[in-house]
């Protein structure tokens, strides 16, 4: 944190007044020093400490320049942690099965990992997805160097090791419901230790359909007529 400094100013008034301003301009300073350095460590993702609000909130620009993948949510950029072998693995299968299905049927567009979705602040104060693997109908950017505006037609959320018990299915949850209200169709919850894969719909986003082992499964409407065995995503 940069030192506090500031020139005083010539006594013109009582010794008391004086002190009583030397106070207030130190009180002063040292708000806007804890308010710079607790914007710092937001964008670095090191958490608040309680009580220091900011003035300064992280905007779409912020998230081009950020290093690794993250999204940004009520105005901070929220890094994710990168996935492990498995995770990825599963993701890598879907998206080039969606691809093959997309480059076939002309339809769409598909992302692998950290690709950027910007959406109007939802609820939620959610601005931006980054799934781990999507598919996009469009419209696409002109820019083809910026993230697309809009929310994918369908995204997929592998779990990884984090990603298990109260506190992450309540993340998850809050999720989905951000891709919901953005205007997503279908998200897949992929679970590679119970090797299902849960299916929600925005219309009924409280009833899943699950796919298992032995199974094919779709992203109806999202994606029409694609298939994939669950088999070959956990292989």
């Amino acid at each position: 944190m940069a030192s506090l400094s500031f020139v005083l100013p010539t006594p013109r008034r009582s010794r008391t007044c004086y002190l009583s301003h030397l106070v207030v301009r130190f009180c002063t300073e040292l708000e806007r020093h804890l308010t710079d350095w607790a914007v710092m460590t937001s964008d670095l993702g090191v958490p608040q400490m309680a009580g220091v609000r900011t003035e300064t909130t992280a905007t779409i620009e912020d998230l081009y320049r950020v290093d690794g993948k993250a999204e940004l949510i009520d105005g901070r950029i929220v890094p994710l942690m990168p996935t492990g072998r498995r995770p990825n693995r599963i993701a890598f299968r879907i998206a080039k099965s969606l691809d093959d299905h997309a480059e076939a049927t002309h339809e769409g567009e598909v992302y692998t990992d950290n690709m950027g979705f910007t959406v109007p602040k939802l609820s939620s104060g959610r601005e931006s997805f980054s799934p781990d693997a999507s598919y996009y109908l469009g419209p696409f950017p002109s820019n083809e160097m910026r993230f697309i505006k809009g929310p994918p037609t369908f995204a997929v959320e592998v779990r990884s090791e984090n990603d298990y018990g109260d506190p992450a299915e309540e993340r998850c949850a809050a999720k989905r419901a951000d891709y919901f209200e953005a205007g997503t169709r279908v998200v897949w919850d992929v679970d590679p230790q119970a090797r299902v894969i849960r299916s929600y719909y925005q219309q009924s986003p409280d009833h899943p359909k699950v796919f298992e082992l032995g199974q094919e499964a779709d992203a109806e409407p999202a994606v029409h007529g694609w298939r994939m065995p669950v088999d070959r995503i956990f292989a």
